[in-house]
């Protein structure tokens, strides 16, 4: 049975109740996992008041600001960590972010500032967290991030979010390599299309769901509480062998090869 008791379980980026890190929080409280909640402050506080009453009850016993484009807001959250958890098991990276005008059009137009900023949130965040993570993964851990098949393959507007993912997808490889010799895994979820605040920024998101509604093997999308419990799963004892992997959670979108409407 999984069971996620007595694990310490970071999760960040949560926005709103569409957001997958809310379908992967839910299930890890379902587990039986404490919870710490990170947030992206913003000057008039409407983010932090909104995911404070989203996961309320889920009771996390940490809720933090964390924007991951700030070093002493990162190393803050892993000070408080340390001091009132002493461990961390679990580690959850559900962000991204790109420019909307790098979501479309030529991508070989795509801006210095804009390809920059899309790595730095949506791939390096990931080294960044997982590195100030290592520390006080003292009895293992696993770490689960979120990617997308536009990171293998060429999808219409995803442009540097596509590249951003590829990257994202190698430094779950690389991350797999070092940390495993601490008996820490980490692996990536690629899920199907899900209207989120995220990929709402992605243009034409709701053909390319309906898309997937005709073409997947199961012929529909999948829902956050699928991606929620396979990220569950992966952070489990039943996923103890899994490392450095990258599981498609899309209905089986991603085998099918000539992907015409039948």
């Amino acid at each position: 049975m999984l069971n996620l008791s007595g694990k310490n379980a970071l999760v960040t980026g949560i926005a709103n109740n569409r957001s997958i890190a809310w379908g992967i929080a839910q299930q890890l409280h379902k587990a039986g996992a404490n919870l710490g909640i990170t947030y992206l402050p913003d000057e008039k506080g409407k983010m932090e008041k909104k995911v404070a009453e989203l996961v309320e009850p889920l009771n996390p016993s940490l809720f933090l600001p964390c924007n991951v484009e700030n070093d002493e807001q990162i190393k803050s959250t892993f000070e408080t960590i340390s001091q009132k958890w002493g461990k961390i098991d679990i580690l959850i990276h559900c962000l991204a972010f790109a420019n909307r005008d790098d979501l479309t059009g030529d991508f070989s137009q795509t801006s210095r500032s804009g390809f920059n900023k899309a790595l730095e949130v949506s791939t390096y965040s990931l080294v960044q967290l997982s590195g100030a993570a290592k520390p006080l993964m003292t009895e293992g851990g696993s770490i689960v991030t979120l990617t997308y098949l536009g990171a293998v393959r060429a999808i219409p507007n995803y442009n540097i979010m596509g590249v951003a993912k590829a990257g994202l997808e190698a430094s779950v490889r690389y991350l797999a390599a070092e940390l495993g010799q601490q008996n820490i895994r980490v692996n990536g979820i690629s899920a199907g299309p899900i209207r989120t605040l995220a990929s709402s920024a992605v243009g034409g998101i709701l053909d390319m769901i309906h898309h997937v509604e005709q073409v997947a093997p199961l012929r529909r999308t999948v829902t956050q509480l699928e991606v929620g419990n396979t990220a569950a799963f992966l952070c489990s004892d039943l996923a103890s062998g899994i490392t450095g992997q990258i599981l498609y959670v899309d209905a089986g979108y991603e085998i099918m090869g000539m992907c015409a409407i039948r």
